[in-house]
This record gives structure tokens, sequence and C-alpha cells, in this order.
């Protein structure tokens, strides 16, 4: 789940951006009593919850099952003997995100966030975990001391994505703003593309959505996972706007390069 930079968990969300939930999920309330965003991002966490984070480097195991480095901002927030009580806490909350099973993971994150708030890798679980749990506004404490902390853009999506289903469209546009100037790498990228052309959309904007997101792939030797993400999301904003034959081109591009890709198969048959 975790994005890039803390490399906590792979987040489900990524790769995955409609996992639970259609490229145009039914609305509902969450329990900030907003609707919940719509996103076609790769967001292991909201939107990405499962489709999204930029998956984290391979690092060696420990007794623990945490990467050396997290366990060394466990040690410099608690001190050796607090950190080695509570590694296996925090590896059991990377297990139950990992396993969907967030209820969990955020019981057993509550209490070490608490005594080591300036653990990044803790923080960044937590909001990843909130945001999955549809909690936005203490997603976007958590994931805003993220990035404080590490000066990281990994969770930027995510967080624009909570700013999202608030309908804070302010927030949505400064972040991506802050993220495509930062530019810290092509995926990363096009996950906030996709949560800002969404915003968009949502506004009644679907010129400027589809502009923002109307970046084919064709004539790339590789396509690349994302670029099938940003054909994916643009094919529901020309369906949205009643460009059927155009949505269906890009659907059928993506099940050309990759036939399970989400629900592709199934989109094309119901267009047909």
């Amino acid at each position: 789940m975790a994005r890039r930079g803390a490399g906590v968990v792979t987040d489900p969300t990524r790769g995955r951006e409609v996992p639970e939930r259609d490229e145009r999920p039914a609305r509902r309330r969450d329990q900030d009593d907003v609707w919940a965003p719509e996103t076609w991002a790769e967001v292991k966490g909201p939107e990405r919850a499962k489709r999204a984070d930029p998956r984290p480097a391979k690092r060696s195991p420990r007794p623990s099952g945490l990467a050396e480095d997290v366990l060394s901002e466990l040690r410099r927030a608690l001190g050796p003997t607090e950190a080695a009580r509570l590694a296996p806490r925090l590896a059991q909350a990377i297990r139950a995100y990992e396993r969907d099973r967030y209820d969990d993971a955020l019981r057993a994150l509550r209490s070490i966030a608490g005594l080591a708030p300036g653990a990044p890798a803790v923080r960044e679980l937590l909001g990843l975990t909130l945001y999955r749990l549809g909690r936005w506004r203490a997603a976007i404490e958590e994931l805003n001391a993220f990035h404080t902390l590490t000066k990281s853009y990994d969770q930027h999506p995510v967080l624009a994505d909570c700013h999202r289903a608030l309908r804070h469209w302010k927030a949505v546009d400064e972040l991506w703003e802050d993220l495509r100037q930062a530019s810290p790498g092509a995926e990363l990228v096009a996950e906030g593309r996709i949560v800002a052309a969404g915003a968009l959309a949502d506004r009644g904007d679907m010129a400027d959505a589809i502009q923002l997101l109307e970046r084919s792939p064709a004539g790339r030797k590789r396509v690349r996972p994302h670029d099938l993400r940003v054909s994916y999301a643009l094919a529901g904003l020309y369906e949205r706007s009643g460009d059927v034959p155009r949505a269906r081109e890009l659907l059928r591009m993506v099940a050309i390069h990759d036939p399970d890709f989400v629900d592709v198969e199934a989109r094309l048959s119901a267009l047909s």
C-alpha cells in the first residue's frame, strides 16, 4: 500500500484503480458525510488504495518482517527497546492492510501512531488505511504529516483523491499542480492526472477533464501499465460525455495490451 517512498507495504490500490468499484462507482455516503469519489487512478489507497501507490523497492527482510529503514524510523522515534516491542505490531498492521482488513490495520496502527508521530512509515500507512475506510479528513491529516516529514510526493494522488471526495476542488488543483511541477515519476504523475481529471469531471467540466487525459500511448514501442490506466479512465470520460465510439476505441486498445485489465472486456461488451 505504501507509496514509493516508504515501502512499508504495496498499496493495493495501484494497478487496480477499480478494485472493488467500477470506474464509475455508485455514489455512497462515507463516514465524513460526503459522496465518495469515483476514481480510476491506480491507487491503493483511496483510489489507489488498491490501485494506488508507487511500488516500493525490495528490501531485505528483518525478524519483525519490517524493512530496515522502517525499523530505523521506529528506533529514532521510540528508542531501541520500545521500537523492538512495537515492530511486530506494525508488521501485523501491514499484513492486515495488504489483506484488505482495514479495521484490523487501524486498530494496530492507532497505538503506534500515538507513540511515534515522527515515524513517516506509520503516518503513511495510517493515512492509507483511513483512506480505504473512507475517512477522508483523518486520512488527509495523516498524509499531510507524511509529506511534511519526508517531502515525498508518493501519496499526493491519494491525498488529492481524499480532497476530491470532500469536494475541496481548490486543494485538488493545488496538489495536482505541486505534483506536476515536482514530476516525481511518470507513474505517479499519471495517477495524479487521473484524479485531477476526475475532479474536473465531477465539477461538470468534461471538456477539460478529457483534455487533461488525452495522451494516447499509441505509437509507443512499449505501453506501460499507467498508460493503460489513463486510457481506461479516458474511455470512461468519453462514455460519460456521450462519445461511445471513442470510448470503445480506447477500451479496445487497453484490451489488446492487457485482456485482463480490470473489467475491460465487460465494459467493451456493454458498449457493443
